[in-house]
């Protein structure tokens, strides 16, 4: 099973995105699919921090369209949800004591250990950070 990250989700939602096509594309083919796939649900959350934020998009979406697109991803009958569970704290622990992570690699340390946690090993991302993260093996579009 391959989880999605964040800025893949922003890409497909975002048509001014250089990789907007690309990143449609492969969602679109996943949330089809019978393959089972998976967010990690921080993703969901970043997603809308993102693609609403006035600082980062101009104009930003709206909530009510974040809200939506993160309603169809849902949707989709092969889409697995990663949620934190009991061993959460000590697989992230783990990582970041591993990586060094600090600062805003802690964000990425909670998505890598979220999809640890759930034996997801595999993680599409442009975000070559997660390189760092043992046990996670980067796929790019």
């Amino acid at each position: 099973m391959i989880a999605v990250d964040t800025n893949i989700l922003v890409y497909a939602h975002r048509e001014e995105m250089p990789l907007h096509p690309k990143a449609l594309e492969r969602l679109t083919e996943m949330a089809e699919n019978h393959i089972p796939w998976a967010i990690p649900v921080f993703c969901l959350t970043e997603f809308l921090r993102v693609v609403t934020h006035p600082k980062v998009f101009d104009p930003p979406s709206s909530t009510q369209d974040g809200l939506e697109a993160v309603g169809e991803l849902i949707r989709s009958p092969s889409l697995v949800l990663l949620h934190p569970a009991e061993m959460f704290w000590k697989v992230f622990d783990e990582i970041v004591r591993q990586s060094g992570a600090r600062g805003n690699l802690i964000f990425d340390a909670q998505i890598a250990a979220v999809c640890r946690e759930n034996g997801v090993n595999d993680l599409l991302s442009e975000d070559r950070d997660f390189t760092r993260f043992d046990g996670i093996t980067l796929h790019t579009l």
